[in-house]
């Protein structure tokens, strides 16, 4: 079909709009590594832009030698591989019967309203903080996983997906004797991988970027993960909490290209990730969020 003028326009508008916005999000990205990359002499005089003025790798080998930075790291790594098993485990298992209609569950919609309060009220950060010291959790990794294991937008986003699966594929397992564990395993999570990979990104990236939660739940800053470290002690240079006293090395910690270092290699693990469900994400999204 010829497309009329007014979508040939919008399609422009469109594309130059996105585009510019694609190009203002890099530059921020590029501008942070030249000032990795850059002497601080450079970047305090604002001559850093685009492109490293003064070239050096002296950041980077600060932040290889720095244990305290290494040590949020690997909190962070713990817990988004934790969040992962928990959360995707959760969303899984709970999407599927939440997908079947209500003749097949009889208490589907009890369940949804419950999930969709649940989503718009909370108990609050009091209660949470309260819950999880007597529970004795604080200061542990299980503290960042466990209040947020049910995450119900990206249930809702997996059984909307389930919903597409040709109900004729699980009709003939069943006619064969497949159990609804088996049918799930066998058929539905094979087919179901768009929408696991953009809900596995989504459950990377939040676990990942979290630094709040690490503030309240950890009373020591050896227990924050990456983000919270990042936070309290590159943004708001407070070093009251890491016991560090030597002049030298604050004023090396906060040197701008150092802490640049840090926010870049930050960012790397998820960078990492996209290449791998980009391709699932796009397709992912769009149908899970459709409801027939």
């Amino acid at each position: 079909m010829k497309r009329s003028l007014s979508k040939k326009i919008f399609d422009v508008v469109n594309a130059v709009f996105l585009g510019a916005v694609a190009i203002a999000c890099l530059s921020v990205f590029i501008h942070v590594l030249a000032l990795s990359l850059s002497e601080n002499d450079a970047i305090v005089s604002n001559e850093v832009m685009l492109l490293p003025k003064g070239f050096n790798l002296e950041s980077y080998r600060i932040i290889l030698e720095d244990g305290r930075f290494w040590h949020a790291f690997g909190i962070s790594i713990q817990r988004v591989i934790l969040g992962i098993i928990v959360n995707m485990s959760i969303i899984i298992l709970t999407a599927y019967p939440l997908s079947k209609t209500k003749q097949e569950f009889r208490f589907r919609n009890a369940y949804m309203i419950y999930f969709f309060i649940t989503a718009l009220f909370s108990g609050g950060i009091i209660a949470q903080f309260v819950l999880l010291n007597d529970l004795g959790l604080l200061n542990t990794v299980w503290s960042l996983v466990l209040p947020t294991a049910v995450p119900v937008f990206n249930i809702i986003l997996m059984l909307n997906f389930y919903r597409h699966i040709p109900k004729e594929i699980l009709e003939s397992a069943e006619i064969d004797g497949a159990s609804e564990i088996q049918k799930l395993i066998h058929i539905v999570i094979p087919l179901a991988r768009p929408a696991i990979a953009t809900v596995l990104l989504f459950t990377i990236v939040g676990h990942w970027n979290s630094w709040f939660d690490g503030l309240l739940f950890s009373t020591s800053i050896h227990s924050y993960p990456l983000q919270s470290y990042l936070q309290t002690v590159i943004i708001k240079m407070d070093f009251s909490q890491t016991g560090i006293t030597d002049p030298d090395l604050i004023a090396m910690l906060s040197n701008i290209s150092v802490k640049s270092a840090q926010i870049i290699i930050a960012m790397i693990p998820v960078l990492a990730v996209y290449p791998f469900v980009q391709r699932y994400f796009i397709s992912g999204i769009v149908i899970g969020s459709v409801k027939e």
